[in-house]
């Protein structure tokens, strides 16, 4: 394909871009970013296109992106993207703003019939039956001048967005899924989605589960100090203290600089600008301590009635065409075998397509049979 792409690199041509895209009613949009090196992601190249412009924003080159995230909080314009949630990231923390109205076209493909989470390529291929280069996806974005094939192949990730966003809003349309999507898009353009909280970056962490309660303790502490320091300094949280170092710190829950050095992979100058403070932060999370409760194990009974529960979901899923990680986790459907009711399956758009069928098989009012071969949820007359 030539190259019919606007390449954008000055205020100027910006700013013009941004005047002329005013009158449209949405947009395609993607970006290029580094992070591999950074805490925040390095925001390096702007895709965007309507029916009548594909352009390609160098906005290392741009010193003010003013007019670029006036438009994107333009309320009258639809912003088209697939998998959105990383690039809203990357713009509230560049503007302290999320763009809306959005419009994500890979949820609005587990709405339609694509599996969870479906590939900007693979809603190509199915819906336009093109074929998109594969072969740049690990381009080093903040090389310039950029080759020409790989800004061919990011012009190509909004060329093909225009497309398969009206392809699926249409879709969505005459199902009447649009409002699905609607009551989905507010988390994604809510700014607490995107606000780190150094208090719960302990959720990341992997193999607390036997941890004792002062241990457990530590872990969060020292899990919350280093998201402060990844923050402040701007690197990635495994280059300021790895996962497995931060394990081991609040396993052992040394009391004194010695007990530092054994630990595996805790090299010695960490040790000496940071050991005290670990120490110290270790110590005082002692005070805080607070057992996690775990959950008592399902009976046997109860872990049958589960995998009921996840066969009605995908047999539902299915009948609607719809993903069934959309209407629901083993986890969500576990946490009502033990009781619990504030769900999101049993609210909205997935209570009338799987929760009340849920809630139904539950309470003895239906079955799962066979039928011509297929699974079915039948009505117990």
């Amino acid at each position: 394909m030539a190259d019919d792409y606007l390449w954008v690199d000055s205020e100027d041509a910006l700013q013009s871009l941004c005047q002329e895209l005013r009158a449209s009613d949405w947009l395609a949009l993607d970006t290029e970013f580094m992070r591999e090196r950074t805490y925040y992601p390095q925001f390096c190249l702007a895709q965007i296109a309507t029916p009548g412009v594909v352009a390609c924003v160098d906005v290392l080159a741009i010193k003010s992106l003013e007019p670029l995230f006036g438009l994107l909080q333009n309320p009258d314009i639809v912003k088209v993207l697939h998998s959105a949630r990383q690039d809203l990231e990357m713009f509230f923390h560049l503007s302290g703003r999320v763009p809306a109205p959005i419009f994500d076209t890979q949820l609005a493909a587990s709405f339609a019939g694509f599996p969870d989470q479906a590939s900007y390529a693979s809603v190509v291929q199915t819906l336009l039956g093109v074929t998109l280069e594969k072969s740049h996806t690990r381009a080093d974005w903040s090389r310039r001048p950029l080759p020409a094939a790989v800004l061919q192949y990011a012009a190509d990730d909004v060329r093909y967005l225009r497309d398969i966003y009206l392809r699926l809003k249409q879709t969505l349309k005459s199902q009447g899924r649009l409002k699905w999507l609607e009551a989905e898009k507010a988390v994604l353009t809510d700014p607490a989605t995107y606000r780190p909280d150094p208090e719960t970056a302990w959720q990341r962490l992997h193999g607390l589960q036997r941890f004792k309660s002062r241990q457990l303790a530590a872990a969060k502490a020292l899990a919350a100090w280093r998201e402060r320091q990844a923050m402040s300094s701007n690197l990635p949280r495994q280059w300021v203290l790895k996962d497995e170092v931060l394990t081991d710190l609040a396993r052992h829950l040394p009391t004194r600089l010695e007990e530092l050095a054994p630990i595996r992979g805790l090299q010695e100058g960490l040790i000496r600008k940071y050991g005290d403070a670990w120490i110290a932060l270790m110590a005082a999370a002692e005070g805080d301590a607070k057992p996690a409760p775990a959950p008592e194990r399902l009976s046997a009974r109860d872990e049958a009635l589960l995998d009921a529960l996840m066969a009605v979901v995908r047999t539902k899923g299915s009948e609607a065409g719809v993903s069934p990680a959309q209407l629901a986790t083993r986890r969500d459907l576990e946490q009502l075998v033990r009781g619990q009711r504030n769900l999101d399956v049993l609210q909205g758009w997935r209570l009338e397509t799987a929760g009340r069928a849920l809630i139904e098989f539950m309470d003895g009012k239906s079955t799962l049979a066979v039928r011509d071969g297929l699974l079915i949820v039948h009505p117990d007359n």
